[in-house]
């Protein structure tokens, strides 16, 4: 009896591994990449669905494709390094003030274009081109400007420039910026700034 058990406890487990192993679940607002160990990354991105794939020789991987928030807030954990978003950015305005920036950025991956980031940056894309890329630009942007217009008349022309500047450098490697919204500039002490 005890080796019966033991025999249909076995046959589960081996049957769920490789029914598992046959199929990809893809949830609403993602797609997946499959990872061929013959070729590769393979091109074409797979919708949400029950897909097919080869067990032990291809291996998916899930990416959200609906809109991201990128939150740089206080509240933010910056020992997660893959998580959306970054603490306030420390910006000099063109007029020497030194300002604290929070706000939320909104970005989307392109579905066509995510095998090729999956191939060429990674998982960790976060890390690697997005924390750097927002942080630059914002400091590149907040210097064009005096300290009050960018928190008074002019911080929709702000807001705009620093969207088009994201948007040069992630929109060739599959990510839209669909907004950029600044919720808080303040003036920071010099001994605050990193």
């Amino acid at each position: 009896m005890a080796g019966d058990s033991l025999d249909k406890l076995m046959y589960s487990f081996v049957m769920e591994d490789v029914l598992k192993g046959f199929f990809i679940y893809v949830p609403p607002g993602y797609v997946a990449c499959v990872y061929d160990m013959g070729h590769g990354v393979l091109k074409k991105v797979l919708t949400p669905g029950l897909h097919l794939k080869i067990p032990f020789w291809q291996k998916a991987k899930l990416f959200n494709t609906q809109t991201l928030e990128y939150s740089i807030s206080r509240q933010f954990n910056p020992e997660n390094e893959r998580a959306m978003g970054d603490i306030p950015i420390a910006a000099v305005a063109q007029d020497g003030k030194r300002v604290g920036v929070e706000g939320t950025i909104l970005l989307r991956l392109d579905v066509q274009q995510i095998p090729s980031l999956w191939q060429t940056i990674g998982e960790d894309f976060v890390a690697k081109i997005v924390r750097p890329t927002i942080r630059s630009r914002v400091r590149m942007v907040f210097s064009r400007f005096d300290f009050p217009d960018i928190i008074g008349s002019k911080r929709d022309i702000v807001e705009t420039e620093l969207k088009n500047e994201l948007e040069k450098i992630f929109y060739t490697r599959g990510i839209y910026v669909e907004n950029v919204l600044l919720s808080e500039i303040s003036m920071i002490s010099q001994t605050t700034v990193k």
